[in-house]
């Protein structure tokens, strides 16, 4: 059998896929859904995230529970990468390039309609941000959109190298990427379990264990944490609450909103759909009424708290109570308000009740008799007991509160075309050879299993022309910044580059990966030159020779030459967008 499995890239459609392997831009996985996972397959496969399991950090995490090992992981990836979403880390693209890339294939009406850098506005949302402004676009003509490229493991590791990180990095899906594959890899959780979530502006995982677990970002918020009213729910619950959900990515495949066909095992995506709806209510008790005035503080200011201090009633205003919680290790909480009450100055308290304020004493009472009641039931009781004064404003709260005890998330109607594929039998059991093994047996019947090893950058096994094709087309950051300099300064700037790539074995970086990171293989810098040779002159016929150790790069009567830690034979000829390799 061939090192690899031989696929004909005559069409269109077949070879922007294959090539948008490399660049997994938010937009190609947008059009490409079956993109997705095989970034976190290449995560798996990454030596640099197996290496996780030998740090003292994670001792003997298969031992501990589900909540100690996400919490370990959680923190690891706190301390060792950052997020970022610049927009000079990628460089630019048009809205005119995508849609001449894809419009082929795919109906841009309808990509307006989901994604937001297209005119998709996520009801009332995107239009209160400013969406172009909130991305510093607005400073760009309106046809000019980012790449946001999708970072690998190594690449997000890799922005230690960069000027101003002192760690790792990466964008909100290479993020949930990494937490997906980390789940698995250290914290042996099993992928059958773990769910990716695309939005138009980001990306997800909820995990289905104990009550289920989101991640985001950075961070992971269980379902006690999406109601505890806290800076960081309100921003984890924004892109559930405000945008639709245009993919759900899984092991067994994925399901996307514009597309009738789905790949996901349908019945693996109704207990997603089932256990992620019950992890987006809960009932209203007083913990949560108080988070809910923690979250909507324009409502905190109608409630006053009758407490019993010394022996003497006095009252406190609720806002003021939520103030000494930003300096205690208390809160407002039953469980702690008791010494949380111990810390508030004397002069803070009122010896009579606060004029035209609520007593939250007795509205807890009515949520702890009435507990069984449906909210419009509890939200009369209120009325009942307020007065008519404010029946307006506590209507108004009992809309938003509605909205803060339930979320009915946007996902994917499960009314698709479920088509099997073939599944992926990855288990905890398995080594990393297993796994790598197992995938490279099967990429002639899986398409995942294919574009996993493309993801991946194993050169020995996928064809090199989408490579080529990525390289060449879509790594404008190198180039816009060696604009103005000649072909032999470019040389010497490349010469003058650590030899040493960003991959490990005979894996590849992209030209503005080497450019970022300033760091390359001989392999990787002369595809860099090449790069930027052909934006200068698009006639230009480049051909690369590369004979393992040497690689001599050749355009006209110039010769460049650059030295490989590779293992790799291969002759490469480019003349504008025609690729030839042999």
């Amino acid at each position: 059998m061939d090192s690899f499995f031989t696929k004909d890239f005559s069409d269109k459609k077949t070879l922007e896929k294959y090539s948008s392997a490399f660049t997994l831009s938010d937009m190609e996985i947008f059009i490409f859904p079956e993109l997705f996972y095989p970034l976190i397959l290449a995560d798996i496969m990454s030596p640099e995230l197996w290496r996780w399991r030998d740090d003292p950090w994670f001792i003997d995490i298969e031992k501990k529970s589900f909540i100690v090992k996400t919490n370990r992981i959680k923190q690891y990836i706190i301390q060792n990468y950052v997020f970022n979403l610049d927009l000079s880390t990628w460089g630019l693209t048009s809205k005119s390039t995508e849609i001449g890339r894809f419009s082929d294939f795919f109906d841009m009406d309808m990509l307006k309609q989901s994604n937001a850098l297209f005119g998709y506005e996520g009801d009332k949302y995107y239009f209160d941000i400013d969406i172009r402004k909130h991305f510093g676009l607005d400073k760009y003509d309106s046809d000019i959109i980012p790449y946001w490229k999708t970072e690998t493991v190594e690449a997000m590791g890799a922005f230690r190298y960069k000027e101003n990180f002192r760690t790792g990095a990466g964008e909100c899906v290479s993020l949930s990427a990494l937490y997906a594959a980390a789940m698995f890899v250290v914290g042996r959780i099993p992928l059958e379990k773990i769910f990716l979530i695309a939005t138009p502006l980001h990306s997800q995982n909820f995990i289905i264990e104990k009550d289920g677990l989101i991640t985001n970002n950075r961070r992971i918020v269980t379902k006690n944490m999406w109601y505890n009213g806290t800076s960081l729910s309100e921003r984890a619950r924004r892109a559930m609450e405000n945008e639709k959900v245009t993919i759900v990515s899984h092991i067994s495949g994925y399901i996307h909103t514009l597309y009738e066909e789905a790949t996901i095992d349908r019945n693996a995506y109704i207990l997603f759909s089932k256990k992620l709806r019950e992890f987006l209510v809960t009932d209203l008790t007083s913990l949560i009424f108080i988070n809910f005035l923690r979250f909507k503080s324009k409502y905190k200011n109608l409630f006053q708290y009758r407490c019993d201090c010394s022996g003497t009633v006095r009252y406190v205003s609720l806002e003021k109570m939520f103030e000494y919680e930003h300096t205690s290790k208390f809160n407002v909480s039953t469980e702690t308000r008791g010494s949380l009450v111990k810390e508030i100055e004397g002069d803070d308290f009122h010896l009579s009740p606060i004029q035209w304020k609520i007593m939250l004493n007795d509205i807890e009472a009515i949520l702890d008799k009435h507990s069984d009641k449906s909210l419009k039931e509890i939200e009369n009781e209120f009325i009942k007991k307020t007065g008519t004064e404010y029946e307006e404003v506590i209507r108004e709260m009992f809309i938003e509160l509605n909205d803060f005890i339930f979320t009915d998330p946007k996902i994917p109607d499960p009314e698709k075309n479920f088509l099997y594929t073939d599944r992926l039998e990855i288990t905890n059991e398995n080594s990393r050879e297993d796994i790598i093994d197992l995938i490279t047996s099967k990429q002639e019947d899986s398409e995942t299993a294919r574009l996993a090893l493309y993801v991946f950058r194993d050169m020995d096994k996928i064809d090199w022309q989408p490579f080529i094709k990525a390289s060449i087309e879509r790594n404008p950051v190198s180039f816009g910044d060696l604009n103005e300099k000649n072909n032999y300064e470019v040389y010497s700037l490349l010469k003058q580059l650590p030899d040493e790539s960003i991959y490990e074995g005979n894996r590849l970086a992209l030209p503005d990966e080497v450019w970022n990171f300033r760091r390359g293989d001989g392999i990787e810098k002369a595809l860099l030159l090449a790069d930027f040779l052909l934006h200068k002159d698009r006639s230009s016929t480049i051909a690369i020779e590369i004979e393992h150790k040497k690689v001599l790069l050749t355009a006209g009567s110039h010769e460049f030459h650059f030295t490989s830690r590779k293992n790799l034979e291969k002759s490469i000829k480019i003349k504008g967008i025609e690729y030839k390799i042999c």
